[in-house]
């Protein structure tokens, strides 16, 4: 009986310092309270609460540092969703990240072709021509990164917003792993075959034709999967 008890004591600490740290009330890097500040507030033992530690540890939301204390993981923040910028290193990780993403860009531009404005249009217009003259990897990723933005603005739907905002840059493959030591020619070559992806997204988004952005955001997706998992077999 006892047993059972603690363990429910440190699965109920577990939960409100979880809950504490999703409504940011303990952002990364901020220090957890000590063993006996814990037992003093709460009325548990120690015991408790260094099994309430281990698994916020194994949670990847509470890190120890020697001499120094427990402290809110500086990824704490992207638990919500399981992607941590270290989680999308390699070519497989992303594959993994496109397939979730295929479902969703889908939707988005479904609901984009309902519902978008003429500032809608002008953003996606202006993130086209900053890839189309792009002469660089972090540039043609920033007007990547900019296109998807404005297509979730246009759902009208803020947790597509939220969404992508949160994900950023994780949300786009990462050109700097598939393009890394490409000279720049084949660079702006890349970036104007994913251009014509986005236009034709755009183009089906403008027309407010809902079933052919569907279309156009899969075909985009799927032939980045096609990409990346080619690259993988020729490694």
């Amino acid at each position: 009986m006892a047993t059972t008890k603690a363990v429910l004591l440190a699965q109920d600490l577990v939960d409100r310092f979880e809950d504490r740290i999703n409504r940011g009330d303990m952002p990364p890097g901020s220090r957890f309270p000590t063993e006996r500040e814990v037992t003093d507030d709460f009325g548990v033992s120690r015991t408790v609460v260094r099994e309430a530690f281990a698994r916020l540890s194994a949670r990847g939301l509470l890190v120890s540092r020697r001499g120094a204390g427990a402290f809110v993981a500086d990824h704490a923040q992207y638990r919500a969703f399981q992607v941590a910028p270290e989680e999308v290193a390699e070519i497989a990780d992303l594959l993994k990240l496109l397939e979730m993403r295929r479902g969703f860009e889908m939707e988005m531009a479904e609901l984009a072709a309902q519902r978008r404005s003429d500032t809608d249009l002008a953003d996606m217009a202006q993130a086209l021509d900053l890839m189309e003259h792009s002469t660089d990897v972090d540039s043609s990723v920033q007007a990547d990164t900019l296109f998807h933005a404005a297509i979730a603005r246009a759902t009208r739907n803020d947790y597509f917003v939220r969404f992508t905002d949160f994900l950023g840059v994780r949300l786009v493959p990462s050109r700097r792993l598939y393009l890394q030591g490409s000279e720049p020619k084949v660079h702006q070559s890349y970036a104007r075959m994913i251009n014509r992806d986005h236009r034709a997204i755009y183009d089906a988004i403008l027309a407010q034709n809902p079933a052919a952005a569907r279309r156009a955001a899969c075909r985009h997706i799927d032939k980045s999967i096609d990409r990346y998992a080619a690259r993988i077999e020729a490694a």
